[in-house]
């Protein structure tokens, strides 16, 4: 892809196999995968969204814009499936011989993906995902 994919990105989902420089920039939602190299300045003013990107090298922490987002390996099992399917979405549409690599070969390719997400959009994700547990636990305790 070219410079600025996914820019201002509020929903959409997408899966490309390298991009420019400002890449995800102030994105506020969906999903971008990114199965190769990026430019300069990926995340600057993201605000919301998740993005993957395949980092072998690991140097993307190079490329990235940090002021708003965390960096993080892609470990809880939710994002892992997630990341899976997108990937084999692509591959279903692209028939990308990338993608299909890593999908024979995923416990080895996930290892080298790293997860963007916004700090404050994970903070709202994470006070979502207590107050629901708060919940199932209200339910538990009236069913007693």
């Amino acid at each position: 892809m070219g410079e600025r994919f996914g820019v201002r990105n509020s929903g959409a989902i997408a899966v490309i196999e390298g991009a420019g420089d400002h890449c995800c920039e102030y994105m506020t939602g969906g999903r971008v995968v990114v199965l190769g190299k990026t430019g300069r300045n990926f995340a600057a003013g993201m605000s919301g969204g998740v993005a993957y990107v395949y980092d072998p090298d690991h140097t993307f922490d190079y490329f990235c814009n940090m002021d708003m987002v965390e960096l993080s390996l892609v470990e809880d099992s939710v994002s892992r499936k997630e990341l899976l399917e997108l990937i084999r979405q692509h591959y279903l549409h692209t028939g990308s011989a990338l993608a299909g690599r890593m999908l024979d070969n995923w416990q080895r390719y996930i290892e080298d993906f790293i997860q963007v997400v916004p700090i404050e959009y994970k903070r709202v994700l994470e006070e979502e995902k207590m107050a629901r547990l708060h919940e199932k636990i209200a339910d538990i305790q009236r069913d007693y």
